[in-house]
């Protein structure tokens, strides 16, 4: 986990996406079937995990970045066998598949329940407060943000 001086996570996605793309490209040199269930459990235990690891930390807010990580997923869509005539959210939709994007935000929205209720350590020191209008939300804390 890399993040800069004024806490840009750029250098650490970037290294992230480069590390999850030469992983995606020894699989595909590797192993010659393109079976969907066989390429699915490769990228799911290989790529996908580096590119989640930590995520609701890092989660990206610029477009570039955005599109950088769900690059890769793109990539890997594109190479399983009977899906290339599709496109990213057709392919996504028969593989049954989120985007990155939006798993990035469901990991946010868990990490987030599990320290309201205890689940996990809060370690951010994040302040949950009732509010008439809205709910919980959640003040303060220095990595997390609702």
């Amino acid at each position: 986990m890399k993040a800069s001086s004024n806490l840009s996570w750029s250098k650490h996605i970037g290294e992230m996406v480069a590390k999850a793309r030469s992983k995606l490209s020894w699989i595909l040199s590797v192993f010659k079937t393109r079976d969907r269930v066989v390429m699915m459990n490769l990228y799911k235990s290989l790529v996908r995990s580096l590119l989640e690891y930590c995520c609701p930390l890092w989660d990206p807010v610029k477009t570039t970045e955005i599109r950088l990580l769900e690059g890769v997923q793109r990539t890997f869509t594109s190479r399983i066998g009977g899906l290339c005539d599709m496109n990213y959210w057709e392919r996504l939709s028969h593989l049954k598949l989120m985007s990155q994007q939006r798993r990035r935000e469901r990991n946010v929205i868990l990490m987030m329940w599990k320290t309201y209720h205890n689940v996990v350590p809060n370690s951010c020191n994040i302040k949950f407060v009732e509010t008439t209008r809205y709910g919980t939300k959640a003040l303060g804390g220095t990595s997390f943000s609702v």
